[in-house]
């Protein structure tokens, strides 16, 4: 049976054949890598039809396509979502893992990078043409080596009007490092076009060698030597000696599983050139499971266990690596299991988040959560096409559907064993959106579709602050934000966006003694309260102090909390402070040293009244001070772009502390930056740096505001 998990329509029963394998060693999980644009989905369609996972290039055996029907909901959803697409190639199953170039969408990267044991970048060969490799590109790489992942370059869009082969090639050598190195060479017909490959291990077609293709195999077994455990190979290369195809082919294939070599091969998915010889690689040279770390674990409560193996039998142990939701079949979690083995009808164990997560998730998501849900169906996805299955091994990936409290990161693991994986490292967001619902009937369907984007989307975090009572959505860069808005929206939220308040602080100005006088007599039970205050500010980040210094009974003893509890209330609700926003008031000292009680109209309430009173009145005879909150932001950047980016900061306002080394050709700013002045700043800084640079902060102090602020 399959299931069309976006349009909610079922395919006919055995609709297309759904690759199964009992032995881990018989899967690879690469992922595909590389901008918007370079061919990766175009790729893997051809990749699927040449091996008969679909009948022709974007569609299923049953004829529905692999994506939405609409081109430009393809493209959109092509552009931002993680997707798997399975095959069947000499009796391995390679499972393909499409991923968003667009660097707003890195979570979905770094979960594609989760769920894979290697990965292909995917260049096109009309980036030769720029004498360059995009630097957005080159972070992914960076991304990759980040967590050891063996990677190779597959140059596609070969038939493109604008391709340069070879200039590409040397441009990701230069961009990549001396490990990239070409296994083929382009064969060419008369007027240019793309024939075929020339193998130079194998030196075929014997009677096809092109230009130069001595020196460039004398390069590449150089290459292959230099990474062989056979530490006597190079001597005996270097003495003449003529190292057989064989050895070569063995050593090449162990140097792209430790991800010390990263060989190129060109393919051409409308003439499928190259396919086969990419596949070649991925089986030969790429790691199964059995040969790629696992993430660590633990049990839910922290205890210490064992490091899991990719064995079908050991303990399960899986992860959601992305989720969606569907109106036909709910909730959709695409899982990669990295031992034991799910099956249909089994009961699992849903765990969110580490322990020391639980209180305070940095992911934005629900707190730590544990459950036991009980699963229907296992199913293999192809594209958004969802087939049912029989179960799925330790090193496979499969699709869920309906577990109600999974959110992306969470473990699934058997019920009477529950684990917990160490989650992968995620940005934080860092431009926050401000949405209102646009009428009363449009709030409830926007809490229910918030809830979903945040299960869904680990790099969402959803902040309602309680000071400026608005709804922030943090979000990647505006790519990222527009698609969140558009989910709201096809939610069935209407929303509007409002600018972004940052919440503010004040203080008093000046020292000075005031009286908060409650006195109210309307016949009966009257209230009566005065008290003398002396209010002076103190030192930011000082908070606030009371202290007492009435004698004589002045005020009744039992009355002087009522009066410093009155004093926190308004500092709480906050004053004005050249506007008509009321802010919270800080660092403030506030000392008792007088005041008058009545015997019977005397209460609780009425000092405390009494010392809110008095507060307010010292903020009209002081004088207040607006503070602004000031972050401490750490930027690292190519070097080139140093002098914009410094120039930049202190346009807004912002004081360098430092700068360091922060590898090659990187440097680290460490400065100080008004937090209004950064509301934009993820926007700013990746136009200014092409997209190259990233940026972290986080809260240091409050410090008195340009008058304008307050305005």
């Amino acid at each position: 049976m399959a299931v069309r998990a976006d349009s909610g329509q079922r395919a006919g029963a055995g609709s297309s054949r759904v690759p199964a394998v009992a032995d881990p060693a018989r899967v690879r999980n690469v992922v595909l890598v590389g901008p918007s644009g370079s061919g990766k989905t175009t790729l893997v369609e051809a990749l699927l039809a040449h091996t008969g996972a679909i009948t022709r290039q974007g569609t299923v055996l049953d004829g529905t396509t692999v994506c939405d029907h609409d081109p430009a909901a393809v493209r959109q959803q092509r552009s931002v979502a993680l997707s798997v697409a399975p095959l069947l190639h000499e009796d391995i199953k390679i499972n393909l893992i499409d991923t968003p170039g667009y660097g707003d969408f890195v979570g979905e990267l770094r979960a594609g990078l989760r769920a894979a044991d290697a990965a292909l970048f995917v260049i096109s060969a009309a980036e030769g043409h720029e004498g360059t490799i995009d630097p957005a590109t080159v972070e992914q790489w960076e991304e990759c080596a980040a967590v050891g992942m063996p990677r190779a370059v597959v140059i596609a869009r070969c038939d493109h009007a604008r391709a340069a082969l070879e200039a590409t090639t040397a441009a990701c050598q230069d961009a990549f490092g001396t490990g990239v190195i070409p296994l083929y060479l382009p064969i060419r017909a008369d007027d240019g076009g793309l024939t075929g490959l020339y193998g130079l291990l194998s030196q075929t077609p014997q009677d096809a060698a092109p230009e130069g293709a001595a020196d460039a195999r004398a390069a590449l077994i150089e290459g292959i030597i230099e990474q062989s455990e056979d530490e006597t190979l190079m001597e005996r290369y270097l003495d003449g000696e003529q190292i057989d195809v064989a050895t070569l082919t063995a050593d090449l294939e162990k140097a792209v599983a430790r991800g010390s070599f990263h060989p190129v091969i060109p393919a051409c998915a409308h003439s499928r050139i190259g396919l086969d010889a990419l596949l070649e690689l991925v089986i030969g040279g790429f790691p199964s499971p059995l040969g790629h770390p696992l993430p660590s674990v633990s049990g839910v409560d922290g205890a210490e266990h064992p490091v899991l193996t990719a064995d079908p039998s050991g303990p399960l142990a899986a992860e959601v690596v992305r989720t969606s939701a569907d109106a036909y079949v709910g909730r959709v979690s695409l899982v990669r299991v990295f031992s034991g083995t799910l099956r249909p009808d089994a009961t699992v164990h849903v765990s969110g988040h580490l322990p020391a997560q639980r209180t305070a998730d940095a992911r934005g998501g629900a707190d730590g959560h544990d459950t036991d849900e009980r699963l229907a169906h296992v199913y293999s996805p192809l594209g958004a096409t969802l087939r049912e299955v029989d179960g799925c091994i330790a090193g496979d990936i499969c699709a869920l559907t309906k577990l109600g409290t999974a959110e992306t990161g969470d473990t699934v693991s058997a019920s009477d064993h529950p684990l917990l994986l160490q989650p992968w490292d995620l940005p934080d967001p860092l431009l926050p959106v401000a949405v209102v619902a646009r009428s009363r009937g449009d709030e409830d369907a926007l809490v229910k579709t918030l809830s979903r984007l945040v299960a869904a989307d680990p790099t969402l975090r959803l902040e309602r602050n309680s000071e400026t009572h608005q709804t922030v959505l943090w979000c990647m860069g505006e790519a990222h934000a527009d698609v969140v808005l558009s989910r709201l929206r096809a939610g069935g939220a209407e929303v509007d966006t409002e600018p972004v308040k940052v919440p503010m602080r004040v203080t008093l100005a000046r020292a000075g003694r005031v009286t908060g006088r409650h006195v109210k007599q309307s016949g009966g039970h009257g209230q009566y309260a005065v008290c003398h205050i002396e209010f002076e500010p103190l030192p930011r980040g000082a908070g606030f102090e009371f202290e007492s210094k009435v004698v004589g009974g002045a005020v009744p003893t039992q009355f002087i909390p009522s009066v410093e509890k009155g004093i926190r209330a308004q500092l709480e609700r906050g004053l004005a402070a050249g506007g008509e926003t009321a802010h919270p008031v800080v660092d403030v000292r506030a000392r008792l040293v007088d005041g008058k009680a009545h015997s019977v109209d005397s209460s609780d309430a009425a000092f405390q009244t009494a010392g809110a009173l008095a507060l307010r009145e010292a903020a009209e005879a002081c004088g207040t001070t607006l503070l602004e909150p000031l972050d401490e932001v750490t930027v690292r950047i190519p070097d080139e772009h140093l002098g914009s980016v410094l120039g930049d900061l202190s346009s807004r306002r912002g004081r360098v502390l430092g700068t360091d080394v922060a590898g090659a050709g990187r440097t680290l700013v460490r400065a100080e930056v008004p937090a209004t002045e950064l509301v934009r700043y993820a926007v700013d800084l990746r136009a200014m740096t092409s997209g190259t640079a990233t940026f972290s902060r986080g809260f240091a102090r409050y410090e008195g505001a340009p008058a304008s602020l307050g305005s």
